[in-house]
């Protein structure tokens, strides 16, 4: 920094009356610590909301306890104190966060997971700042397995450090008398004190660090649900047979993912096919229509899809399917897929809920 300015300070004076006085002696220096001191007391005079919480301890305690030791500065030192913080923050171009772990902050969703996993084991848990910060910005995926298997009052732990929404989307996915046992025992946490609580976030986020990194974004059941939803019809039919003598847990959770042609009826709310339909064109529309006569699910779709947008362009549609040739096997299939495909992309732009089998039963 600059060259170091005097620093005014009070020496206590005590008359023989008991009647407390004041005398500035000048320092010679002002330390690095004092200078911070200075310009800390001045920021939060100012109402600046300052991160001081999320320095390690010791430099926390430092700089309460430097604080604590000084007593006034004249004006024209507090002013050349601020100016030269002021400027050396004016000179300053870009600012690392400093260390790995605060590289791995700033680089999250920018890296691969693998690398994230691998870096996260090098460095091990952080020390410093706050972990809950980070458990919060977790996916549901990966803190749900830990409170689902932890002592209840971690787990009601973890809960009162979340934001209050996300914690009530975690106790509506736990199982209800885990939900119970949780519950209550939040009534216990009432005395625990912030460095436990700190502790608790460092061995959570270390367990959850420690987790190997998957391969797949998305989980099996999902993934296979994906590839068979794009596939024709005979082959689907027959993995799901296969897949129900092998699994039959695993074929029962797959069907819940399928989303073809033939589901629109029970997966989809009418209000929300006029969605779907502008975003494939008419020609699409009929193929699809055409394609599916004599097939009693999908013909049932079709009258549904029909139901659901404005009659004038229905009854185009239902006329140029009497004027023309049934379409073929593969040209159906693939217009079918279409409408499929537009109604997934909607559902995963939030523009388009489905409805699940249970909900529909």
């Amino acid at each position: 920094m600059a060259q170091a300015m005097p620093l005014a300070r009070i020496t206590p004076l005590r008359s023989e009356a008991g009647m407390a006085a004041t005398a500035f002696a000048a320092a010679p220096t002002l330390s690095a610590r004092e200078k911070a001191a200075v310009v800390v007391r001045w920021l939060l005079s100012q109402g600046a909301e300052l991160p001081i919480a999320q320095l390690p301890d010791h430099m926390q305690s430092s700089l309460a306890e430097q604080m604590g030791q000084m007593r006034l500065v004249d004006r024209e030192t507090l002013e050349q104190v601020v100016g030269e913080f002021s400027a050396a923050l004016e000179a300053v171009g870009l600012a690392f966060p400093g260390g790995l772990e605060g590289a791995l902050s700033v680089m999250d969703g920018h890296i691969s997971p693998a690398a994230a996993s691998r870096l996260r084991r090098k460095v091990g848990v952080g020390q410093r700042g706050d972990p809950w910060e980070r458990l919060a910005g977790l996916a549901p995926e990966r803190l749900l397995p830990v409170l689902e298997s932890e002592a209840v009052e971690v787990a009601a732990v973890i809960l009162s450090k979340l934001p209050v929404s996300r914690a009530a989307d975690y106790l509506a996915r736990l199982a209800g008398e885990r939900a119970r046992r949780i519950a209550w025992a939040v009534s216990l946490t009432g005395n625990t004190d912030p460095e436990t609580v700190r502790r608790i976030g460092i061995a959570v986020l270390g367990q959850i660090d420690a987790q190997p990194a998957r391969a797949f974004e998305r989980g099996p059941v999902e993934r296979m649900g994906a590839m068979l939803n794009l596939s024709p019809a005979v082959t689907r039919d027959a993995i799901l047979r296969g897949l129900e003598d092998e699994d039959a847990l695993f074929a029962g959770e797959v069907r819940r993912t399928i989303f073809t042609y033939a589901h629109f009826p029970a997966r989809v709310s009418g209000r929300d096919v006029p969605k779907v339909v502008r975003l494939v064109d008419q020609a699409t529309l009929t193929d699809a229509i055409s394609w599916s006569r004599g097939r009693p699910a999908e013909e049932a779709a079709s009258e549904f899809i029909l139901a659901c947008i404005s009659q004038r362009m229905a009854q185009m549609i239902r006329d140029e399917v009497e004027a023309r040739p049934a379409t073929r096997e593969r040209e159906g299939e693939a217009a079918a897929g279409r409408i499929t495909s537009a109604a997934r992309s909607l559902e995963d732009q939030g523009e388009l809920v489905m409805i699940l089998p249970d909900e529909a039963d």
